[in-house]
């Protein structure tokens, strides 16, 4: 089915996601995972489609310095670190270190916040699907799929509604199933594609995670 450009929020990406999701139901242990904080609201909608409990899995994007809106990698929970080359420009170790070091101590935080001292993810033998707002250069899905991939999961999908070919391209080859209704060309950031697209809150992040959570 032909998807209609740009959606109007992350909660009509998030139904359209879940549709072409749906031979997922009943998957063995089946669980829904947002990255935080704008993967959380199409998360949810996933969940609630495929009557799957939603969590929450942590990961950050390490921004180029002087450019932060450049990813030059990412880092997720269990100590998996990213980088993603960028053509023309470069980063020294120390700059990377004192890059990893920031975002480590805000992953910390949301790890705090968002999962409120509940126990640590039991990811082994189940169905994961992990969703974002949308795939541009693919750094912060491969760091979380490869964290998700060392916990022995059945099965690993990768979802986004919106992604570029190229960040699809690298991601593919890590999951065994990748998910994306658009890939436009050229693709350019994923804000275009949505008509409404707001920074997500650490408030909604929770309340979504405390309406769609349940015991693993």
């Amino acid at each position: 089915m032909a998807v209609r450009l740009p959606f109007r929020d992350r909660a009509e990406a998030g139904r359209v996601l879940a549709a072409d999701l749906a031979h997922w139901r009943g998957a063995p242990g089946l669980l829904v995972l947002g990255l935080p904080r704008g993967g959380v609201p199409v998360a949810a909608e996933v969940a609630r489609a495929l009557g799957a409990p939603l969590d929450v899995f942590i990961v950050r994007k390490l921004g180029f310095p002087g450019q932060p809106e450049l990813a030059m990698g990412a880092i997720a929970s269990g100590g998996v670190q990213v980088l993603t080359p960028l053509p023309g420009l470069s980063a020294s170790p120390d700059e990377v270190e004192s890059a990893v070091a920031a975002e480590q101590a805000e992953l910390a935080r949301r790890e705090a916040l968002y999962r409120g001292g509940r126990p640590p993810l039991e990811l082994r033998d189940r169905s994961v699907i992990v969703v974002d707002d949308g795939l541009a250069t693919g750094a912060s899905m491969q760091a979380a799929v490869r964290a998700i991939r060392s916990a022995s999961p059945l099965r690993l999908c990768a979802a986004v509604p919106v992604g570029s070919s190229e960040g699809c391209d690298q991601l593919r080859e890590l999951v065994d199933e990748l998910v994306c209704p658009a890939v436009p060309i050229p693709f350019r950031a994923v804000s275009l594609w949505y008509r409404d697209f707001p920074q997500t809150s650490d408030r909604e992040v929770r309340e979504l995670l405390a309406r769609g959570s349940s015991p693993a």
